[in-house]
């Protein structure tokens, strides 16, 4: 089955072809950063307007160079939250459009369902039970993965997801937008040596919080700033960095344990930082656990997730219906 799948969740555009939910046959996205740079971040009108701009023509493209005809489309998937309600209403009404149009069953997908499965395209491999920690601009997720479309979310962020703390941190850094390879980059020039939070106020829990290190790291750069004292901002990226993928580490090896998985998959744009991989990799050799990871391009939002998730979502439960609505504050049940 030939699976089209679309994403619009945030700032980037993608219409994606997948096969039986495993083999990409075109995955395009229409980056939507030199629209927002100026900004030093997502404005939702903005987005929305691009997606409008790009869609159509980034569907005739994937079509294209997937080599195939409207007619030879069995399944259309699109994400219907979480995210900035402008965009998904872009690709979700597009979604439904094009399953009226050509006959075939629609299936929303959540987001964050979507990341995972970028592990599956990755790894053909790849079956549940596993444990997934996904990590983006939007969302720092612990799941434990039963079987397809059976999920526990174990923690999540109480305030700032992992990725909005990069920019955040860049920002306040001068690293521009977006921040996340921006402080990876400035990070290997530097050195871990400034603690920046005491005490984790979380402890003991799956749940994440990252608004208070990115706090100190605004305070410590205005305190200096104010003293007319320069700023270690190579060390400083290396120490926040650091103390994020900590956190990160600690709970996710504390689940790995809990519940006794010997599979672990990383998703989201974060899991494209280097110190990330880098230390989850020697643990996970260090433990004799599985460790599996996207590579870059869908470590970010694409549509090939999607349509992958849409196609195990359709055999689990069938289409969804159509007049099913974006949902922007979407949760992973």
């Amino acid at each position: 089955m030939l699976i089209l799948g679309v994403e619009t969740s945030c700032d980037e555009t993608a219409v994606a072809v997948v096969e039986d939910g495993c083999k990409i046959r075109s995955n395009l996205i229409m980056s939507q950063v030199d629209r927002h740079r100026r900004f030093g971040g997502v404005v939702p009108e903005l987005a929305a307007r691009c997606h409008l701009e790009a869609i159509t023509p980034l569907l005739e493209a994937a079509l294209r160079e997937a080599g195939v005809r409207p007619q030879e489309i069995g399944l259309v998937a699109a994400t219907y939250g979480p995210g900035l309600i402008g965009g998904l209403l872009v690709g979700l009404s597009l979604a439904k459009a094009l399953s009226l149009a050509w006959n075939v069953p629609f299936v929303g997908v959540n987001h964050v369902e979507g990341h995972i499965y970028a592990n599956f395209l990755a790894h053909p491999g790849l079956t549940p039970p596993l444990l997934c920690l996904t990590v983006s601009g939007g969302h720092t997720n612990l799941i434990y993965m039963a079987e397809h479309g059976v999920y526990q979310v174990l923690g999540e962020t109480r305030d700032d997801a992992a990725g909005e703390a990069f920019d955040k941190v860049a920002r306040v850094l001068g690293l521009g937008y977006p921040g996340g390879p921006a402080v990876d980059r400035l990070a290997r020039e530097g050195k871990p040596e400034i603690t920046l939070v005491q005490q984790d106020r979380l402890a003991g829990t799956y749940d994440f919080s990252f608004s208070g290190l990115k706090t100190a790291v605004v305070n410590l750069v205005h305190r200096l700033e104010q003293k007319g004292e320069p700023v270690p901002a190579a060390d400083l990226a290396a120490s926040f960095q650091g103390q994020v993928v900590s956190t990160l580490m600690e709970r996710t090896w504390r689940a790995v344990e809990a519940y006794q998985v010997n599979t672990l998959a990383l998703s989201g744009g974060v899991a494209a930082n280097s110190e990330l991989r880098a230390r989850f990799t020697e643990e996970a050799a260090r433990r004799g656990v599985n460790l599996y990871y996207p590579p870059l391009d869908l470590c970010t939002d694409n549509a090939a997730m999607v349509a992958a998730c849409g196609y195990f979502r359709w055999r689990k439960e069938g289409p969804s219906p159509l007049d099913l609505a974006a949902a922007p504050r979407l949760r992973l049940t």
